[in-house]
């Protein structure tokens, strides 16, 4: 700077770099006149002030586009569809290496609820993230029992069988999560691992609402869903008004559009407790594969009182994740928290 400023022919020729606008408001500011000669006093204190507010824009530029990139960042993937009985149930896949990890939404959701875990674990892992049917560009078949539990099961096999492949991690939330349960119940040789997010062992959620007022009382809209014709009250603006995001929230509205409100609300007529509400004592099927249980601790939908005792069905070790500040949607909620927990997870002793 200094042999730059020695040099009155650099500094002068600094000038021709400014618009007439700037030219205007640094004569006025340092009392020179455009048409005449210039004190080389105030060439130097403009020629500072011009270089630092130039160098201040343009970093600032940078900046602002650099977080527009990482708001806008999207996982690269390809879509699929596999084929079960008929029913078509379309995927998204990124990562062309390590084990698969299927991928299971919940409501009101779809594939791309995943998308930062997609980024996160697509270079170590084969990844795949599921639309369930009845939501966004899966099928959407009539009738209350092409939701049970047993068919949505179905799906993720049929899934995993598309890909060629006879086992994955799989990862579910809400829904996805309970359909995760069943799935490691009733598909154990096809469970490499289970990860849960959000959604309790489904014995413990029936000794909750059989026992726990607080959560009888919190699951109250899923009594409102279970009522006749309740879907012609859901309209693609409620489902997404928890999305924060704009541009997600763009991308969730037309997605649920694309989806069977009555469809997913057969996941609760079908699968859900009715009251009143009894605890379920029967023999569980018992789990033998690792479990990961990640809970966002602010749910008001399914409270954490329901984690007591899981480890009473798991013969293979659990590891319990309580997520304070984070709410139902943990993985929205502090995505980079939950990155590094399935990260760390699935990378031990590989």
């Amino acid at each position: 700077v200094r042999r730059l400023i020695d040099s009155k022919k650099i500094i002068h020729n600094l000038f021709n770099y400014l618009n007439p606008h700037e030219k205007c408001f640094f004569f006025k500011s340092f009392n020179c006149d455009a048409q005449r000669t210039w004190p080389l006093s105030s060439i130097y204190k403009a020629s500072f002030l011009f270089m630092y507010t130039r160098i201040f824009y343009y970093f600032c530029i940078l900046g602002l586009f650099s977080v527009c990139l990482v708001q806008a960042k999207d996982a690269i993937v390809t879509h699929h569809y596999a084929n079960n009985d008929g029913v078509k149930i379309h995927y998204v896949q990124a990562g062309e290496v390590g084990p698969l990890v299927v991928m299971l939404h919940g409501f009101p959701d779809f594939w791309y609820s995943w998308n930062e875990q997609i980024i996160a674990l697509k270079n170590t892992h084969r990844v795949v993230a599921m639309d369930l049917r009845g939501y966004n560009r899966s099928d959407k078949p009539k009738g209350i029992n092409h939701y049970s539990i047993t068919k949505l099961v179905s799906d993720v096999e049929s899934v995993i069988r598309d890909l060629g492949q006879k086992k994955a991690v799989v990862v579910g939330h809400d829904w996805g999560g309970m359909v995760a349960w069943n799935f490691a119940m009733l598909r154990p040789q096809m469970t490499e691992r289970l990860i849960v997010i959000n959604l309790p062992h489904p014995k413990a959620l029936s000794r909750e609402l059989a026992n726990n007022p607080d959560q009888q009382r919190n699951s109250q809209y899923a009594r409102d869903f279970q009522k006749p014709n309740s879907h012609k009250y859901l309209n693609a603006e409620n489902l997404t008004s928890w999305v924060k995001d704009k541009k997600k929230r763009k991308k969730y509205f037309e997605a649920m559009n694309r989806s069977d409100f009555e469809a997913m609300l057969n996941y609760y007529k079908r699968n859900y407790p009715k009251p009143p509400y009894l605890e379920d004592k029967s023999e569980p099927i018992r789990l033998n594969m690792p479990v990961l249980l990640i809970h966002g601790l602010d749910d008001k939908a399914l409270l954490h009182g329901a984690l007591s005792r899981t480890w009473e069905w798991i013969d293979s070790d659990l590891t319990l994740v309580t997520v304070p500040g984070a709410g139902h949607f943990v993985h929205h909620d502090k995505p980079d928290f939950i990155n590094q927990t399935l990260k760390m997870w699935l990378m031990r002793e590989r």
